[in-house]
């Protein structure tokens, strides 16, 4: 049977894996504002989802803390708790990420439309990915699945790097859609943002399980381009 201690670990966990299921959804949500140019899932992601969030991110914290308090726990679980009081920072801003998306969802849809959206949602859906692969490593404690996240950040900037070039000329060339442009400029560093700390996320996986700390990870990216 399950120790006290134990089962505090695993309540832990799985408050942690309901944030990251409802960050998850709120990239889906103020991306799903944009692509079908409704307000509701912007709305909902601001009035609903981060409120929830940003309890969480409290409660996590304080979760963490009362076990690093009061039961000394061993080098494995104390990584564990560690890497937990991370993620759930990174989770939180994620969350404000994808407020600030659904915040510039509503100023795009009070314009006439730029242009339909097609290397946005692309972009969104990669970084939501990373998101849910980040966490599925860390509930498996999967070092490969991990090292592959890192890889795909440089495929999200790469697709903020083509938002901008897109953008810019359009801009230079129609005044009047300087400010929707600039929102989609916007929601492309907002989505490369969401990327980072999914990328942060994976980083303290390999730190959690290895003992290892591969923030410059240079040799991580090697390894996974190997397998």
């Amino acid at each position: 049977m399950p120790s006290q201690f134990e089962q505090q670990l695993d309540e832990l966990k799985n408050r942690m894996l309901f944030m990251g299921s409802l960050v998850e959804r709120a990239i889906q949500l103020s991306i799903e504002a944009l692509h079908e140019r409704d307000e509701q899932p912007a709305k909902r992601v601001i009035a609903e989802i981060e409120p929830q969030v940003n309890h969480l991110h409290l409660e996590l914290d304080d979760r963490a803390l009362h076990l690093l308090a009061l039961q000394q726990p061993m080098v494995v679980d104390l990584r564990f708790i560690t890497a937990t009081m991370k993620i759930n920072s990174d989770l939180e801003r994620i969350g404000d990420q994808a407020v600030n998306i659904a915040q510039r969802a509503l100023s795009i849809l009070s314009q006439p439309q730029l242009k339909p959206l097609v290397d946005i949602p692309l972009m969104a859906e990669m970084a939501r990915k990373m998101v849910k692969d980040a966490l599925d490593a860390f509930v498996r404690k999967n070092t490969d699945l991990a090292r592959h996240v890192l890889l795909r950040d440089d495929e999200v900037d790469q697709y903020r790097d083509l938002v901008f070039h897109k953008l810019v000329p359009l801009m230079a060339r129609n005044p009047e859609y300087v400010q929707q442009a600039l929102d989609l400029i916007l929601v492309s560093r907002n989505l490369e943002r969401i990327a980072d700390h999914a990328t942060n996320v994976a980083e303290d996986v390999i730190y959690m399980v290895l003992g290892r700390d591969i923030r410059h990870h240079a040799e991580e990216k090697v390894l996974a381009n190997n397998e």
